[in-house]
């Protein structure tokens, strides 16, 4: 390529990165995923190297972020605040590591101090004398936003550091963050004043903590995380990261609760795997794991380049965020009949999956994101979440890309799609005779919360329906073993397995069985109120809409919608049909012969318990006439934690809900 292009194309990567930086720390808007913008930096650095004649001082290679607000007033940081270097693989960090140790001339292992890798906004905190008088912005790396007052509302940083002997000076650095509960909580309040949602937590935590009213900041659940010290005076500095971590949690500002010394780069990998594997259990969003030389003298001996400590890299994790083409916009018809627009995509790797779906939730989300066939749309993707579409990139817009438009027929049967006043949702109208819904009852009748029917997945549900051997859930218990046996990929003997599974399934409850009819808005929980407050189905099927509100679950709509299910006169004949084929549950005793010790009582389960399925454990607490959530919040009564149980418990405990083991569950059941 003639230097002219090369030139030409260094220039365009500038000026583009520029205008990344610009949307990210100054707009707080990002138009771009951080794995497109780790290309494009990745993509200037080498071709920088490979032609040092068109370096400059002006490339975003040599220096942090972006430019500094006028909003606020400028802070000169005494000790520059820099980026960190970025691996990607296991090859980068054994690079990286024998770097390090032929710089230094060190044989022997290195140890390194490592920690999550918050997805915030970088902050740093002076103290003198032990009180916050200073507050900034990294901005550049070398001056930043003074944002002292929003900073003093945030909980978790100290206005006064604690402890008998406080350093005259110490300025730390760390990350102001928003904790996903909080997050999600934010956008909900965003979404019913009608006011534009935050892409991700990062975004959020930087819109909040640089508003010009620091009420605003106030009013907002950010957290603060301490990664380093970078002054010092009065007393001494200990000789390790992960001693000067300690020191800074003495002094009373928090610090990860996940930060490890590490003895060797091999123990690096098997600490990147460990928090891979929690991040999805996480109450805040990471974005990989950053290592430090752990050895503070080994630090200063290594050095700086430019932008970055040669002693410290960040291990990023495979993109959740990245950007794709939305080819078109189809729509899936559910169990009750509502119609879910998907997007298709030009399928891309996100979080390291192959993703070429995504939902787009509803027509009033479509409409809200501006989101039109044709765009160039950012998609997420968290753990086992299903890929959402957050976002279309505006400037990649055609005038010819439209709008997605809800079809007038059920793309299924053909049958009317209607909207019901006050509702977002569309809906095929023709019920169960629509092929869509009626695949999806029968998948959701045989659930394991519902008739748990073992054997019955998705596919085989498709074959019976498609094939034309059932047409509603009744026809499940007319099955032969030679219809089953003639399917594909089903062998006689999982041909009588499933025979098995169906005879097994008629010995049930009538909680259960009321929540596999599907009736909408029906969950689990309202199922078992229904059924311990009328304690036979005849009496549920004839009550009127007053007579259902009186139980506590069920609101207008939700009786409304019991009575129409009831009403229907094919519910009625498939009711008794599975009636019929020997289906029955235990009697309910009368409501004064119950045990409800545990009335008024709120659980959550979390983890696994040794000798309870969740959905037993449930059933037990709520037998007894306990609520269970699947929440924790300040109204929780107890959480009981199995083996390996999560945030749940986490949260729990800072909100000093009491929690339980399975031996004091049992107990307390009993």
């Amino acid at each position: 390529m003639p230097k002219s292009e090369i030139r030409q194309q260094i220039e365009r990567l500038r000026e583009e990165i520029n205008q990344h930086n610009m949307q990210y720390y100054v707009l707080d808007d990002p138009l771009v995923t951080d794995q497109y913008y780790d290309q494009q930096m990745r993509e200037l650095q080498a071709l920088e190297a490979a032609h040092p004649e068109f370096a400059s001082p002006l490339s975003p290679t040599s220096r942090v972020g972006g430019e500094v607000s006028k909003q606020f007033a400028t802070v000169t940081h005494e000790a520059a605040m820099l980026s960190l270097e970025n691996a990607f693989d296991e090859a980068e960090m054994l690079a990286f590591n024998k770097k390090l140790s032929d710089l230094l001339g060190i044989d022997s292992p290195l140890q390194f101090s490592a920690e999550p890798k918050l997805d915030g906004l970088a902050v740093s905190l002076l103290y003198r004398n032990g009180e916050l008088v200073r507050a900034a912005t990294r901005g550049d790396g070398q001056s930043g936003e003074n944002i002292t007052p929003n900073v003093r509302t945030i909980k978790a940083v100290a206005l006064k550091l604690i402890g008998k002997q406080l350093p005259e000076l110490l300025e730390v650095r760390g990350e102001v963050y928003l904790p996903l509960a909080g997050f999600n909580a934010l956008n909900e309040s965003q979404r019913q004043n009608n006011a534009k949602l935050f892409a991700n937590p990062r975004n959020a935590a930087a819109g909040s903590l640089r508003q010009l009213d620091s009420t605003i900041t106030a009013s907002r659940p950010l957290s603060f995380c301490s990664y380093g010290i970078a002054q010092l005076e009065g007393i001494e500095m200990p000789d390790t990261q992960y001693a000067q971590m300690q020191l800074v949690k003495a002094l009373g500002l928090p610090i990860s609760p996940y930060i490890q010394q590490l003895e060797s780069i091999q123990a690096c990998f098997e600490y990147y795997r460990q928090i891979a594997a929690a991040r999805d259990s996480l109450p805040f969003e990471i974005d990989g794991v950053v290592y430090k030389l752990n050895v503070l003298k080994l630090q200063k001996k290594a050095g700086f380049v430019s932008r970055a400590p040669r002693w410290a890299i960040a291990w990023k994790f495979p993109a959740q965020e990245v950007m794709t083409r939305l080819l078109d916009v189809e729509f899936q018809v559910g169990r009750t009949g509502a119609l879910t627009p998907v997007a298709r995509l030009e399928a891309v790797e996100v979080g390291g999956v192959i993703v070429s779906n995504a939902t787009l939730h509803n027509m009033d989300e479509i409409r809200r994101k501006d989101i039109r066939i044709g765009d160039t749309v950012i998609v997420r993707r968290a753990g086992d979440v299903i890929p959402e579409v957050v976002a279309a990139v505006l400037k990649d817009r055609q005038p010819e890309f439209e709008l997605p438009q809800m079809p007038a027929l059920c793309p299924v049967c053909q049958s009317p799609v209607v909207q019901q006043e006050g509702q977002a949702a569309y809906r095929c109208s023709a019920g169960l005779i629509c092929a869509a819904q009626r695949k999806e009852a029968i998948k959701h009748f045989s659930a394991r919360k519902a008739m748990d029917i073992d054997g019955l997945g998705d596919k085989l549900v498709e074959q019976l329906v498609d094939l034309g051997l059932i047409d509603s859930v009744a026809g499940l218990y007319a099955l032969s073993l030679e219809q089953l046996s003639g399917l594909e990929r089903m062998a006689s003997k999982s041909a009588q397995n499933l025979l098995d599974a169906l005879e097994h399934s008629k010995q049930t409850t009538l909680q259960r069985f009321i929540y596999a009819l599907g009736i909408r808005e029906v969950g689990e929980a309202t199922a078992l109120s229904l059924a311990n407050h009328f304690r036979e189905l005849a009496a549920i099927q004839q009550a009127d809409q007053e007579t259902l509100m009186q139980v506590g679950d069920v609101g207008p709509v939700v009786a409304a919608n019991i009575v129409a299910f009831f009403a229907q006169e094919e519910n009625q004949k498939i009711i008794q049909s599975l009636l019929d084929a020997g289906i029955s549950w235990p009697p309910i005793a009368a409501p004064d012969a119950l045990d409800l010790a545990l009335k008024g009582f709120t659980y959550v389960i979390t983890g696994t318990l040794e000798n309870y399925s969740r959905q037993q454990a449930a059933e037990l607490l709520a037998s007894k006439g306990a609520k269970v959530s699947s929440s924790v919040s300040a109204k929780t009564t107890a959480v009981i934690a199995g083996d390996k149980p999560g945030s749940k418990v986490d949260k729990a405990l800072k909100l000093g809900v009491t929690i339980l083991d399975e031996r004091t569950f049992e107990e307390l059941v009993k």
